[in-house]
């Protein structure tokens, strides 16, 4: 059993992570200032977790997160592209000065034996190179990837210089049940299971050919558990997707056959800052980390699908 800070651990992915820490029997702090996250992401968990309403880019709160953990689990961000693209500024603030608070509140307490961070493939921009691999060189293209990317290196010079035990998961297109469907700034995914469920065409930015490695979020929680306590490989990057990709006309396809009859996908300009087509190799993650994506894009789309349609 250990005693696990998850910040950002009322969101999307920090809750899943919640969840999977509580079943293991660990001791479950939870940091979340409920911006983008929702107290009922924990509502079941709510009485076997601790819960710190704060944010993490003010250090009295990070300070007050960190006190007697021994993993951190930094999830915190403001994860979406288009809202960088409109507020540089926010996401700079919330995404790098918040992860530079919390690996200096970390290091100070002596007690972290691990810091996971979740970074982004977006670090890797526009590169036309696939898969993208650990080794490439980064081009990020929005504030957003700028500030993952930032952030990652930032865990780098902490392990370097400080000692502090950090590994960075670029994450690949994560999807999933607890997917805010409801923001303009919302994965692709959930939207779009939203807008079949209620009848209404599927907004498509560009052609719909562009490709993502679509990862579903318990794989993604099984490599943050492994990333804790996998030996040898502080201060290391490691992708985490599934090693294959699907277009945004596949995924619509297949969401048609959930559905039970023909979608209406509705094409327009191709968004600032997105990139074009992702792919992870995985090798360096199953090498070092033992990890290996167990639900593959069909299965966990066909779950996040009911999920959405008992909990619309």
């Amino acid at each position: 059993m250990a005693k696990v800070l998850v910040t950002g651990g009322a969101g999307f992915i920090g809750s899943a992570l919640v969840h999977r820490f509580v079943e293991r029997g660990d001791q479950v702090r939870v940091l979340d200032n409920f911006s983008t996250g929702f107290r009922q992401n924990l509502a079941d968990v709510q009485d076997r977790v601790e819960i710190l309403e704060g944010d993490v880019a003010e250090m009295a709160t990070a300070e007050a997160a960190v006190r007697d953990v021994e993993w951190v689990v930094h999830e915190a961000a403001i994860p979406s592209v288009q809202r960088s693209v409109e507020d540089p500024v926010g996401s700079n603030h919330a995404n790098i000065t918040g992860t530079l608070n919390m690996l200096v509140a970390a290091r100070a307490t002596g007690k972290v034996r691990r810091f996971v961070y979740a970074s982004s493939s977006s670090a890797y921009g526009d590169s036309e190179a696939l898969p993208k691999v650990e080794t490439m060189r980064e081009n990020p293209i929005s504030p957003y990837a700028l500030t993952k990317f930032a952030s990652e290196k930032y865990c780098v010079v902490f392990h370097k210089i400080y000692g502090l035990p950090t590994v960075s998961l670029r994450y690949f297109n994560i999807f999933g049940p607890r997917q805010n469907p409801n923001s303009p700034y919302s994965a692709v995914i959930s939207r779009f299971i939203n807008y079949a469920l209620d009848g209404k065409p599927l907004p498509i930015n560009g052609d719909g050919e562009q490709s993502r490695d679509f990862t579903f979020v318990e794989n993604v929680v099984s490599a943050n558990v492994l990333a804790c306590t996998a030996e040898g490989v502080a201060g290391q990057v490691f992708n985490i997707g599934t090693g294959g990709r699907h277009t945004l006309n596949d995924m619509v396809r297949l969401l048609a056959t959930l559905v039970g009859h023909e979608l209406n996908p509705v094409y327009g300009p191709a968004r600032t800052g997105d990139v074009r087509h992702s792919l992870a190799d995985i090798g360096h993650a199953r090498r070092l980390l033992g990890y290996e994506p167990k639900v593959k894009f069909e299965e966990g789309l066909r779950q996040t699908f009911e999920w959405y349609r008992k909990n619309r």
